[in-house]
């Protein structure tokens, strides 16, 4: 592949860790804005060479980084705007709710033993007790010379860790025009409750939402499975995939008179993960409850399965675990056959994967995938056409500080495995660390944003940096 080496140009500094990079057009203006959203909950847009505040919602958000070091993945994670948000100033937030913190799960599941059943079948009880926090998806209105107003509630749900919430997690679909709600698998390591491959389930799912629908329906329940929800707000959904451990939204690039879409799936120990897909047939929610009534298996045809938990990307969840008689050597057990027979067949390739340890003098050990974005401006033509993706750190025995990946892959129309490259840059962070936490492109995607934190947690404020990909 070809070499690619690019330039960082700093377009705001000193934020907070940011989740979201896109841009919108406001009702009555004519120019593009740069909107970022932080973790913490603020919302910014970059006026005329001034950084604006569109919305700040920290009283509503969780607190953040009170607990493991003051890393967490909780918080503001999804920002979406209508498509047609310069006439009726729509707009839709994801978050995690503020004095919703639960006790938790005890005890706190292990990994899984291949030799100990009760290890690989765990199962989540006392839900309305046993759980970490709750989330919300909200629709949001923005009016000219006001402050913008909450509207409605579409969806309230709680989750049983703190981790796997995704970023980027709200997006549009260009192809139906509604809204994308991307969820992780509900969090701990290894999926223990099996949640991503079960139908009723809510997490490990990819879920369509029809925002034009059930349109004075507010404050629904708190749920953890889709036969929880009213039948009105089931009929708002659908599911387009499920295989889900933690992703970094969807992005979409058009192919003709198609889209092909892209989902970074991160990885547990082995592997990070870009799929991408063409056609797919989702299932209405109402559907799948009605057959889970009827104890019957829903047409699946054309349902897209990412393959957890019985497999990282290309391959069998394994356990990795140091070898006894030499601790610099590794050996990795197979975590769940039957998991990996059961959706060999069923399951989606992935375009690209890459891996936590890479020996490849050219290639680079991953982290955690934060982004995936076709690129279609002119710019910078050896990227023309193709996806750049980032990974928050490279995994390497190099000392600090941490340094973050910027890579690329070519897109393939058949959606098989493909090779990457990495993107060589040209800014010098110095002593301090950047970790690449988030990656956006324009509505045209021309143009690329990278969000740059200078640490792993959120409690270690205003050390956010967002870059302009330029050449």
């Amino acid at each position: 592949m070809v070499k690619v080496k690019v330039h960082l140009r700093p377009t705001v500094r000193n934020i907070n860790l940011p989740t979201v990079l896109k841009t919108t057009i406001f009702p009555g203006d004519r120019a593009e804005r740069l909107i970022i959203a932080t973790q913490l909950g603020e919302i910014f847009y970059i006026g005329d060479r001034t950084i604006e505040t569109f919305l700040d919602i920290r009283p509503l958000v969780l607190q953040l980084g009170t607990t493991s070091g003051g890393y967490d993945e909780r918080g503001l994670l999804g920002l979406a705007f209508h498509p047609e948000f310069c006439y009726n100033g729509l707009f839709y937030l994801h978050y995690s709710v503020a004095g919703s913190q639960g006790p938790g799960i005890h005890p706190v599941p292990t990994a899984p033993d291949p030799c100990d059943p009760a290890a690989l079948h765990r199962t989540w009880d006392n839900r309305e007790v046993q759980y970490d926090h709750i989330d919300t998806v909200e629709e949001w209105i923005w009016q000219p010379r006001v402050q913008p107003q909450r509207r409605r509630t579409l969806l309230n749900f709680r989750r049983p860790f703190a981790n796997h919430n995704g970023i980027n997690s709200l997006n549009f679909s260009p192809e139906t025009g509604k809204l994308i709600l991307t969820t992780g698998d509900g969090g701990s390591g290894y999926d223990p409750f099996h949640l991503s491959q079960n139908n009723m389930e809510f997490f490990g799912k990819i879920i369509e939402i029809d925002v034009n629908k059930n349109l004075f329906n507010d404050n629904p329940p708190v749920i953890t499975r889709f036969h929880e929800l009213p039948v009105p707000v089931q009929e708002t959904l659908a599911v387009i995939a499920k295989g889900v451990r933690n992703i970094s939204g969807i992005s979409f690039q058009k192919f003709f008179h198609n889209y092909i879409k892209y989902i970074g799936n991160v990885g547990q120990d082995l592997v990070e993960s870009i799929f991408s897909f063409l056609d797919y047939k989702p299932i209405p929610v109402d559907k799948l409850v009605q057959a889970s009534f009827m104890q019957a298996v829903p047409d699946q045809e054309g349902f897209v399965n990412f393959g957890w938990r019985g497999w990282e990307g290309a391959f069998p969840t394994a356990v990795i675990r140091s070898c006894p008689s030499n601790t610099a050597l590794t050996k990795k057990t197979l975590a769940y056959y039957e998991d990996t027979v059961r959706t060999c067949a069923q399951r989606l390739q992935p375009l690209v994967s890459y891996f936590h340890q890479d020996p490849r003098p050219d290639k680079f050990g991953g982290t955690a995938l934060t982004g995936v974005h076709p690129y279609m401006g002119n710019a910078i033509p050896e990227l023309t056409g193709n996806i750049v993706f980032t990974d928050l750190a490279r995994n390497e025995s190099s000392p600090q500080p941490a340094r973050g990946v910027l890579a690329y892959a070519r897109v393939r129309s058949d959606c098989n495995l493909d090779d990457y490259s990495v993107i060589d840059t040209d800014y010098d962070f110095g002593s301090q660390s950047s970790y690449y936490v988030g990656l956006g492109t324009n509505l045209d995607q021309t143009r690329l944003y990278l969000g740059v934190y200078g640490s792993t947690k959120v409690a270690d404020f205003n050390q956010g940096t967002i870059f302009e990909i330029v050449p």
